[in-house]
């Protein structure tokens, strides 16, 4: 599990080589491509393994990451190294990255509501079809809202994601971008990277229910919270770095930037991939799933709204997910019986409802 990542952090340092070689605007678009490869690929192969279980867990598990741990630590570690300084970042790019992770949220939730708002005597095929085609939909407009963060950052509105902090060490960045190696050279190495990294991702998803069942641990609770910890660790060194360097717009767009793109394009890629390989993936998370997602990004925004930032705030965000990765671990149920366990509640209450209303 953590070879495989050693690999990924590889993989971006040489998308980061040959970003030096594309110029700005492609190469921010390259890296904003490759920067969540590793779990778009272990999630291919886990749809391919029709695990559809784990790729919703995996891809859930690493928005909570970035939003919950690694911006909580980071705003814990830059407040305890900062006491004495009132940190402040810019909140544009927060609001922007915040409104993407709501209409990904409003994406997850409309399925979710569709299915449990079902009619008793509906039949469960003919509803699980309709939250099916309701993904794929939102889906394709999650896609498109994606596309257009990209013009907006990268081109129309590209001052906004612009730090501060760059003006100043205009010197000392031109040392750290440049290239070491070629451009060819650069591509080679990622190809190459690329296709070790698609070998042990066929491993890491085979070996995930004999970790579960060798750990004593359930399998929502590796995927969800174990192997995101391990696959935003490079992430999460770089963030905590800048927030004690007092430069919390680099840390933003680090936790704030890869949960938007999880969440707009992963999860969204995934179900669209799912549907060409005709396996049924959608956007229902289940009810626990998606109250922990949506009161994460509301927890988050409620932190970010004041264009300030201390200790105080990122512990917070931590405790939030220590309690969220705590529910996980107690929590057995495979993902597909979910379904049918709310299924039958629901049809529970809608059946008691319909006696008193005979009475």
């Amino acid at each position: 599990m953590y070879i495989i990542y050693l690999f990924d952090f590889c993989f971006k340092k040489y998308c980061r080589q040959i970003a030096m070689f594309t110029g700005p605007t492609v190469g921010g678009l390259l890296n904003a491509t490759c920067g969540n490869a590793t779990e778009l690929i272990i999630a291919i192969f886990a749809l391919l393994q029709h695990k559809v279980d784990v790729v919703k867990y995996s891809l859930l598990g690493s928005v909570l990451s970035n939003l919950l741990l690694v911006l909580g630590t980071s705003l814990f570690c830059g407040g305890l190294a900062n006491l004495n300084k009132e940190q402040k970042f810019d909140r544009k790019q927060a609001d922007v990255n915040s409104l993407l992770l709501l209409l990904g949220l409003l994406c997850h939730l409309l399925p979710l509501m569709f299915r449990m708002a079902a009619p008793a005597q509906a039949d469960s095929v003919v509803t699980s079809q309709a939250t099916l085609q309701l993904s794929r939909v939102s889906c394709i407009f999650m896609l498109v809202a994606y596309i257009a963060y990209l013009v907006f950052q990268l081109w129309t509105h590209r001052q906004l994601f612009e730090t501060q902090e760059e003006e100043n060490e205009e010197g000392a960045a031109a040392e750290e971008e440049t290239p070491v190696i070629g451009f060819w050279s650069g591509i080679v190495w990622l190809a190459g990277m690329t296709a070790v990294i698609a070998l042990l991702s066929e491993f890491v998803v085979g070996t995930i229910q004999d970790a579960s069942d060798t750990w004593g641990l359930s399998v929502s609770f590796i995927s969800l919270i174990l192997l995101p910890i391990v696959g935003n660790a490079a992430e999460h060194a770089g963030a905590i770095i800048f927030a004690f360097k007092n430069k919390l717009d680099i840390s933003l767009g680090v936790a704030l930037g890869s949960a938007a793109q999880i969440s707009m394009f992963v999860v969204p890629l995934c179900v669209i991939v799912a549907w060409i390989l005709n396996i049924d993936m959608n956007l229902d998370f289940n009810l626990l799933e998606t109250g922990c997602l949506a009161l994460s990004i509301l927890i988050t925004a409620f932190a970010l709204q004041d264009g300030t930032s201390h200790y105080m705030k990122g512990l917070v965000l931590l405790l939030c997910y220590v309690v969220i990765g705590a529910c996980f671990f107690v929590s057995r149920t495979p993902l597909n019986q979910n379904h049918d366990q709310a299924d039958i509640v629901n049809l529970g209450f809608k059946s008691s409802a319909q006696g008193y209303s005979t009475l």
